[in-house]
């Protein structure tokens, strides 16, 4: 199958509400999974990727908050629950996805901030992203500059 960016964003935009109802759930992944499944259509997704991404972002939770944690103005445990959450997929993404460019990374984070999240919440979730690609894709970073 040929890579369709629309597909992919469509798994994100799941993922990222599969992503929330765990955190504020903890109910088991595949049980989310099936929910998910059966009451949304997935025929315009890359379901993989969105499979990737709700059982990957909680196996690798505690190393992806540390990541981005030097970056934030406050503590993990006071960002909103959208917030939290899309700076965790971010993190795999940069971290674990070096096919994803750390641009796209970083607009689709924002995009699901700006859809999701608080009125402002996308400046903020830029700035940490943006800080958090220089860490995590220094050479990608750096080369993009030149």
């Amino acid at each position: 199958m040929k890579f369709d960016p629309a597909l992919r964003r469509k798994a994100r935009h799941y993922a990222l509400q599969a992503l929330y109802q765990w955190q504020i759930s903890r109910n088991a992944l595949s049980d989310i999974e099936a929910q998910f499944r059966a009451e949304f259509d997935f025929s315009g997704t890359d379901l993989e990727y969105f499979q990737t991404l709700l059982h990957e972002v909680p196996k690798h939770v505690g190393e992806l908050e540390r990541s981005f944690e030097p970056l934030l103005d406050r503590a993990v445990k006071d960002l909103t629950p959208i917030e939290l959450t899309v700076l965790r997929m971010g993190a795999y993404e940069l971290a674990y996805r070096i096919d994803v460019p750390y641009k796209v990374v970083i607009n689709e984070a924002v995009s699901l901030a700006k859809k999701f999240g608080a009125t402002d919440g996308h400046k903020y979730i830029n700035g940490v992203m943006d800080k958090l690609a220089q860490q995590l894709r220094a050479v990608e970073v750096a080369a993009e500059k030149r």
